[in-house]
């Protein structure tokens, strides 16, 4: 079928995916023991590879291209690495999938099966990047409908089709659905192909609130002139530089229809397809590229950061794994956590020390970072050593940092330049640098470089056995190793005595680490105090030794105070991981966001806790009518059960904007009543629609005063409202305030891992103003 792409992927001018679709016997890696032979095929859907053991008739599992972000050739897994002995690389390759879900390796039969299957991947991949919305969202149902299509004989009677819609968390009116049901079944044969199916699915989920939106604009009720545009995008988007030209661009776009192109006019087609783009979206586009000057000190910056990077799990028996290090930096991080350890025949390992969490090489560490650092941002990353190896390890330690990343670490100071003050994010790029214990620095006073013991020495031991506080304390005395030593250039680690003393003695180069509660601490004592040190040097801010799941504080209230390595636990999902991947979501992703000013002053005299007695004090009103929901995801996997959704608006920032409202919940028992409308072009929205759990209509208002706009980060949270129990979590999007578009805009909702889960969005309308 046309619609269903597979046409349009060239399968069947392309050897590689020829060979996909007739599938290939391969080995499914899951350890050095478990390797069981499964026949690997490409489906007819040009994107779904299922596979099955070779002695089952039907497959029993399945992927999506869609959720594969890559593929790795060779030996490029530790599972590959650990059977290198038993398989040439050529015949290896790694699925890597987004968000947490574990890599998928395989073996195959010859070299040239492994190489037909990577370049098919790639190419499938490729075309599906490649994809625009209309497309994404008509493979989107057609995947359904291959779902639902379980005789798979490529057509589906009403009976079929209701069952499916209810899969699809979709409730609706049977009659409605029907007279839909015979207008699309074009071939009269009481079934849909599935290119009717998609025209079906589309008529019944026609936005009644788009098609309101659109005529109140409409001259003329059919279309959008070049004129009617443009006054849309004036009057609600509030886009007035170069209107007309604009609005020529995205007719241009967006609209599918040549005959309207040629007007020049946008269909309702066209208008939904703007709205739907990342252009209609609710993150403004210009802070998706690099917006901020990147020349300033170091210190001046948030710096996306890891906590025990090395861990996928909890922090007792979790594994320890490269991966860690591959998703954070994939993430964004640029900030990266190595603890090392004496480990046998001479090789340091890192692990979680005094715990029974799985062993890695050090040097694989390097390597790997060496390897993935630079591949989403050109920015500086920081390796944090967490060191706790003897003279001996500490010089392999130094070997190895030196031979596997060559130029790329940093050695010397900048240029000659006496390593005093910190250099900026741009003269840093490409560049990897030590964050450890320095013998003496620039005053070379050795005897307090051997007393030196980081802040989290200290802390993390009192969560351990007495033992273990004799071993740590003895380790705190250890001589340091010269060849290491003389690594560290511009992130020299100290111990923290009091802001006074940093005053006075401290330098730019030096950084102190602080567990989340001593942070919290100091914070509430001196919060202005706090803020001027965090303008002179860095600051690392980590959760507590007793977050042994894994669990994160909330990152928030460290960066009010301008505290820049705020180390999470990257591969826990949560509201805080929600709010660092939306507050580094702008700048580029590129892992540095330059801090505002009133953060960046060494006299500054802010304090997070009272934000009205600062001189640049701006609030501002945010108004968000939450309209409605599309496409949310059906959670449960009963046959009758449909969302009941509803919206949550969190806003994070300095305490007075800490802020949480809802909208009602949709009860999918038939129709509701719907408020009045709120605003002036509301009025032709919405009959008295039925709506579901699928595409819910909420139509409500939430209001909240930002004190301090310039920290607030603001997050959408859906949930399936549960009246005996605790709501569901459904999708949720963060993004800064002030990355945040005016106007009638969409959200595109992300999972619990922060991925993308097409095409589910919310759409709302956002008005923001000065507060009175």
């Amino acid at each position: 079928s046309s619609v269903c792409r597979i046409s349009g992927l060239g399968i069947q001018s392309d050897d590689n995916l020829q060979r996909m679709m007739v599938g290939s016997m391969m080995r499914k890696v899951k350890s050095r023991t478990w390797k069981k032979q499964r026949h690997f095929r490409l489906q007819e859907d040009g994107l779904t590879v299922g596979y099955k053991s070779s002695w089952a008739r039907k497959i029993h599992s399945a992927f999506s291209l869609c959720d594969v972000e890559a593929v790795r050739e060779g030996h490029q897994s530790e599972i590959l690495l650990s059977i290198a002995d038993e398989f040439p690389p050529d015949r290896c390759f790694t699925l890597v999938f987004r968000g947490r879900r574990g890599n998928l390796d395989l073996v195959a039969e010859t070299a040239a099966e492994a190489q037909a299957w990577i370049h098919g991947i790639r190419t499938l991949l490729e075309n599906i990047e490649n994809m625009g919305e209309s497309e994404k969202l008509d493979q989107w149902i057609c995947d359904w409908f291959h779902k639902g299509d379980k005789n798979k004989d490529g057509r589906m009677n009403f009976k079929e089709v209701r069952k499916l819609l209810k899969m699809m968390n979709m409730d609706m009116n049977e009659e409605h659905a029907l007279l839909l049901f015979t207008t699309a079944d074009k071939s009269q044969t009481d079934s849909l192909n599935n290119e009717e199916f998609v025209q079906f699915y589309k008529m019944l989920t026609e936005r009644e609130e788009v098609v309101g939106l659109f005529q109140e604009y409409s001259s003329d009720g059919e279309k959008l002139s070049v004129c009617d545009l443009e006054d849309f995008l004036r009057e609600e988007q509030l886009e007035s530089e170069n209107s007309q030209q604009r609005a020529s661009e995205l007719i241009d776009r967006y609209e599918p229809s040549d005959g309207a192109k040629t007007l020049p006019a946008m269909s309702i087609d066209g208008f939904l397809m703007y709205l739907c783009s990342s252009e209609g979206s609710i993150f403004n586009l210009e802070h998706k590229g690099i917006y901020q000057d990147m020349t300033l000190p170091l210190c001046h910056y948030f710096i996306c950061s890891s906590h025990n990077t090395y861990l996928l799990e909890d922090q007792l028996r979790g594994q320890s794994s490269v991966e860690g290090y591959i998703q954070a930096l994939k993430r964004g991080c640029r900030c990266v956590e190595v603890d090392c350890w004496d480990g046998a025949n001479g090789e340091p390992v890192v692990y979680h020390g005094h715990t029974l969490t799985s062993k890695i090489l050090f040097k694989d560490v390097v390597a790997t970072v060496g390897n993935y650092a630079f591949k989403v941002s050109e920015h500086p990353v920081i390796l944090s050593l967490e060191n706790h190896c003897g003279i001996d390890q500490q010089r392999v330690m130094a070997m190895h940092l030196s031979s596997i990343l060559g130029d790329k670490l940093l050695k010397a100071p900048l240029n000659g330049r006496t390593p005093y003050d910190l250099p900026s994010p741009e003269e840093l790029k490409g560049k990897i640098i030590l964050k450890w214990k320095k013998i003496g620095g620039i005053t070379d006073n050795l005897d307090a470089a051997e007393e030196d013991v980081s802040d989290e020495d200290e802390t993390d031991k009192d969560n351990f056995s007495s033992e273990d506080q004799n071993h740590g304390n003895k380790k705190s005395k250890q001589s340091l190793c010269a060849e290491l030593s003389d690594l560290v250039v511009y992130c020299k680690s100290v111990h923290f005595r009091s802001f006074e003393h940093s005053r006075i003695h401290s330098k730019p180069i030096e950084v102190s680490s602080f567990s989340e509660f001593k942070a919290r601490k100091y914070l509430k004592e001196a919060g202005t105090e706090f803020v001027r040190h965090n303008a002179r040097q860095l600051t690392r801010v980590y959760p507590t030794g007793m977050r042994t799941d894994s669990s994160n504080f909330c990152p928030q209230e460290m960066w009010n105070i301008g505290c820049q390595i705020v180390a999470l636990n990257v591969q826990t999902a949560g509201m805080e991981m929600d709010l660092n991947d939306g507050f580094f979501r702008q700048n580029g992703s590129c892992g540095y966001i330059l801090k505002p000013d009133f953060l960046r002053k060494p006299e500054s005299n802010f304090d997070p806790e009272r934000p009205q007695d600062f001189e640049g004090y701006h609030p501002q009103r945010l108004l968000i009518r939450v309209i409605s929901g599309q496409q949310l995801p059906k959670l449960s996997k009963k046959e009758g059960s449909i969302v009941d959704p509803l919206v949550k608006v969190e806003i994070y920032g300095v305490p007075q904007d800490q802020a949480k409202q809802e909208t009602r919940h949709i009860d999918n028992n038939g129709t509701v009543d719907l408020p009045p409308p709120i605003h002036s072009t509301t009025n032709a929205f919405f009959s008295n629609a039925s709506c579901t759990g699928f595409n819910p209509i909420w139509n409500e208002t939430l209001e909240f005063a930002i004190h301090t706009p310039d920290l607030a980060i603001v997050r959408f949270v859906v949930e399936d409202y549960d009246k005996a129990s605790r709501n569901d979590f459904v999708g949720q999007y963060a993004l800064p305030f002030k990355s945040i578009q005016p106007g009638y805009r969409h959200i595109h909702l992300l999972s619990k891992d922060g991925t993308s889960i097409p095409p589910s969005s919310l759409f709302v309308h956002i008005g923001i103003t000065e507060a009175s």
